[in-house]
């Protein structure tokens, strides 16, 4: 799988994408999800890969983080809360968490 920067998918730069990995930017895109995180460096809130290094290896972090997105939290990241997103159907948090997962 390759890697792409936050910055690169902000700035709308074309990068050769597995098909899978296109789909995930475009539902996180569509999710809004990039408005506060990046790829590869913290904005608003963490980078996705940090949040796949924190989470690597936890039970139940699959479970966890698609509740957090759709319910929002606060706290693991500092005093910033992240805001719901309770119109994501329970499948997109789920694929978006699952590929957020891969990033180490």
């Amino acid at each position: 799988m390759k890697l792409i920067t936050g910055a690169a998918l902000l700035a709308a730069v074309s990068l050769p994408l597995h098909a899978s990995d296109a789909a995930v930017m475009d539902l996180a895109k569509k999710s809004n999800c990039l408005a506060c995180h990046a790829i590869d460096k913290k904005l608003v809130g963490p980078s996705w890969q940090d949040i796949g290094k924190k989470y690597a290896g936890v039970a139940g972090a699959e479970e966890q983080l698609a509740t957090a997105v759709k319910k929002g939290g606060k706290g693991n990241w500092g005093a910033i809360p992240m805001p719901p997103n309770a119109t994501i159907k329970d499948e997109d948090a789920r694929t978006l968490v699952k590929y957020i997962l891969t990033l180490r």
